[in-house]
């Protein structure tokens, strides 16, 4: 069928008016995606070099049955009707618009629901942003209707996104990888804090496969089930930024009011800029990381990924808690609970930032600079001091031989029976082509690091000491609140260090492409960065939404 005559169909099927009974989804046919990988061939970044853009494993019909089902009555003309009160609304606001009955939690479920598969069933808008729809997301969504007297959280009702190495009940955890396509897992700690408070997990997040500690050299954002994830701001022309991938350019495209994110080093910092996104990332510790597949648990953390500073702290104030399947939990027992409360009343005024030297040669983050000092903030530049960082890789590869089968062995389902980096590479060389077209590089040597427990440790307080003195060297001398950094650039650094950092936007440069100003504090201390993030947001204004997405 010709193109021109598959989108009239498109159109007279999927986009009638409102539908008498299940909605009918045109049937996904996997496209001959050559030209575009050919035309990507000579993309000046390595990152954007494409040998797969569809996923070779995941039948995105699927995907389309699970929503076909829950769109009764649910058409292109609610969809048009509705979008004023969702489209890049906050929380607050969808909440305010549902108590004053423009919309229901079933019908926005449904809207994004809706979204979704308008855009993703389109070959020249998809951005691969999804490896898994819950089937019951809108029957979730009608019993909070039911009980909205239990709305005690702003959470309450809203649809989230969650990445696909969080344990979700009913939908496999996969981190992206062909081993995991089958692990049906209970809910990790953090989706129970959600759940509890009422939020509805609407689907799960493609990512960077193992998040991105798989191969070498190709582009962030691929996974085997997942297939490659596009920027909502440039298909093809930029990066996706990993490995929280799918979260990012899900939140851009507005699929959900909120989404959820992890980061070892950069993963949650580097989507959300490129995303244009509020994403935070908080102090080891603050969240639980129980029934998530881990990378390192020395740094792993779950973050919120938003397109707001409030509904930031809206989720992760959801989401805390104590854990007794994690230690590191209990030296949280001191941090806010409500990161909401005061938010709003965050100002710029007389606060001291630490000015990088380095980074003013980047006319976004020079420029965001001299707005910070126009609202009264107070900054000062430093030169930053160099430090020793040799063998954080080794770091990262000793704790996964540690942590992931300690995931299987907890969480794993009964049909997933290998257990070490070992046996996981032998696996997937059985079908290189489908399962690791970019190689397995990075799992393979982090497989091979070779540190008894006492040079772990050694290892661990080392760099930990490292990227504490890269920030508290020039705060201490300067009386600094905050370190300003750009995207992800200080992230290792940040997650040796332990210390929480906040990415809000900044702007887009020449091309169009977005970046972020992190803001970086000592640990426990994001209440302060999400107020600081609030007034920063507020006297900006900088994000816009991708023009295709609108």
């Amino acid at each position: 069928m010709k193109k021109g005559l598959f989108v009239l169909f498109f159109i007279a099927i999927m986009f009638s008016c409102k539908q008498k009974a299940k909605m009918v989804i045109p049937e996904w046919v996997p496209y001959d995606e050559s030209e575009d990988i050919a035309e990507n061939a000579t993309h000046e970044s390595l990152k954007m070099r494409y040998k797969r853009i569809q996923s070779q494993i995941l039948d995105k019909n699927d995907l389309w049955k699970n929503v076909a089902r829950q769109l009764n009555n649910f058409g292109e003309q609610d969809y048009h009707k509705l979008t004023p009160y969702v489209l890049e609304q906050n929380i607050p606001t969808i909440q305010s618009n549902i108590d004053a009955g423009y919309l229901t939690y079933e019908t926005l479920t449904q809207w994004y629901l809706y979204r979704i598969v308008k855009y993703e069933n389109d070959r020249d808008k998809m951005l691969n942003a999804l490896i898994a729809i819950n089937p019951n997301a809108v029957n979730d969504a009608r019993e909070r209707d039911r009980n909205k007297s239990n709305k005690e959280h702003p959470i309450y009702g809203m649809p989230i996104l969650v990445k696909d190495n969080i344990n979700v009940e009913g939908m496999a955890t996969t981190a992206g990888t062909h081993f995991l396509k089958d692990n049906m897992a209970p809910d990790a700690f953090i989706i129970e804090r959600l759940k509890e408070k009422g939020a509805i997990i609407i689907g799960k997040t493609n990512l960077s496969e193992w998040a991105n500690f798989l191969f070498l050299g190709g582009p962030n954002g691929y996974s085997a089930l997942g297939g490659q994830t596009l920027n909502a701001y440039g298909r093809r022309v930029f990066d996706s930024g990993g490995s929280s991938s799918g979260s990012g350019v899900a939140m851009a495209a507005n699929y959900a009011t909120a989404a959820i994110g992890t980061e070892t080093s950069g993963s949650i910092l580097s989507p959300s800029s490129k995303s244009s996104l509020v994403g935070l990332k908080p102090t080891v510790g603050l969240l639980s990381r129980g029934g998530i597949i881990p990378l390192a648990s020395t740094l792993d953390t779950p973050g919120p990924m938003t397109r707001s500073v409030i509904d930031n702290a809206i989720v992760i104030s959801a989401m805390i808690g104590q854990d007794s399947n994690d230690s590191a939990t209990m030296a949280n027992s001191s941090a806010p609970k409500n990161y909401l409360e005061g938010v709003e009343t965050g100002t710029l005024q007389g606060v001291r930032f630490g000015v990088n030297k380095i980074f003013l040669a980047d006319s976004l983050y020079r420029e965001s600079v001299e707005k910070i000092v126009s609202m009264g903030g107070i900054a000062i530049e430093f030169e930053p001091i160099e430090i020793d960082f040799q063998g954080f890789g080794d770091l990262l590869g000793a704790d996964m031989q540690i942590d992931l089968p300690k995931y299987l062995n907890s969480y794993a389902s009964d049909n997933i029976t290998l257990r070490t980096m070992s046996e996981i590479l032998k696996y997937n060389r059985e079908d290189s082509t489908a399962r690791i077209p970019y190689g397995q590089a990075e799992f393979e040597e982090a497989s091979m690091v070779d540190l008894s427990s006492k040079e772990l440790a050694n290892l661990r307080g080392r760099l930990n000491s490292q990227g504490v003195s890269f920030f508290e060297t020039p705060m201490r001398e300067h009386r600094l609140d905050f370190i300003l950094s750009i995207d992800n650039r200080n992230a290792a650094y940040a997650a040796a260090a332990r210390f929480p950092c906040i990415i809000v936007p900044m702007g887009y440069t020449q091309t169009g492409q977005p970046a972020g100003l992190t803001f970086i504090a000592k640990p426990f201390e994001e209440d302060k960065l999400l107020k600081v993030g609030y007034a920063f947001e507020r006297a900006t204004k900088a994000r816009k939404i991708p023009q295709n997405y609108k």
